[in-house]
């Protein structure tokens, strides 16, 4: 894992801007090189910014949407037209303003899709192994106030789940309860990762995140995150505020 970088904006007006420049660049960088880029999304309301902001600028950018692989971070396990799900709020703001191949845009389950998480987490595995490539491009992650990252809480049985990419979560600390997560073995697979981080309320998990030494995963998940050539922390102005 690589170590992390601090990157501060002014405000999450900036850091959405600055990301989603940084992004559109990643993606037309890596179809240069001859390659399909694979990105990871994420929810959450500064992540709602970037992708808004990705729609805006991606005009005259270079890339081609239809040849880019999208896959999810988290999702909340409820029904598929819910307003929550990190998916439906990602075509909104994002992917139904620019022409993605729908074939290449890969959604967790719904349960209008499963029966249970754990069948979704079984799909959504078998997706990976198919149409996954051998490292993600870029992996866009939230933090929550708790320092979880996806749906990977503290203190929760699905931090220790290894051996396989995706994991159910029950009992989330945050509804909705049942949730479908990439597991830390699926996220180790990133080139590159993105912390997206916005607000005061965030500064203390932000400053445990990158506390040295490195807490325990148990504790702060966010600690454990990181890609294989970078690992970037993007943060506004009060999210940094407890750092030195």
């Amino acid at each position: 894992m690589s170590a992390a970088v601090v990157v501060r904006h002014d405000d999450a007006a900036a850091l959405a801007t600055a990301v989603a420049r940084a992004l559109l660049e990643r993606l037309a960088d890596v179809q240069a090189a001859g390659r399909e880029p694979q990105i990871v999304l994420t929810g959450g309301t500064i992540a709602r910014e970037v992708h808004r902001e990705v729609a805006r600028l991606s005009p005259g950018s270079g890339v081609d949407w239809s040849r880019v692989v999208v896959w999810w971070g988290d999702e909340r396990f409820v029904a598929a037209e819910d307003p929550e799900r990190n998916a439906g709020q990602a075509h909104a703001d994002l992917l139904d303003r620019v022409p993605v191949d729908p074939a290449k845009v890969f959604a967790m389950a719904s349960t209008d899709t499963a029966a249970t998480a754990e069948d979704g987490a079984d799909v959504y595995a078998a997706q990976l192994a198919a149409h996954g490539a051998d490292a993600f491009d870029v992996v866009m992650l939230g933090l929550g106030p708790d320092a979880h990252v996806a749906s990977l809480f503290p203190g929760h049985p699905a931090l220790d789940v290894g051996g396989r990419p995706t994991v159910a979560v029950h009992d989330s600390p945050k509804p909705p309860p049942t949730r479908i997560s990439l597991t830390f073995d699926a996220l180790a697979r990133a080139r590159a990762v993105w912390l997206l981080v916005s607000g005061e309320g965030k500064a203390d998990a932000v400053a445990q995140a990158l506390a040295t030494p490195r807490p325990p995963r148990v504790d702060v998940p966010a600690a454990w995150v990181g890609g294989t050539d970078e690992t970037l922390v993007h943060l506004d102005l009060p999210a940094a505020s407890r750092l030195r």
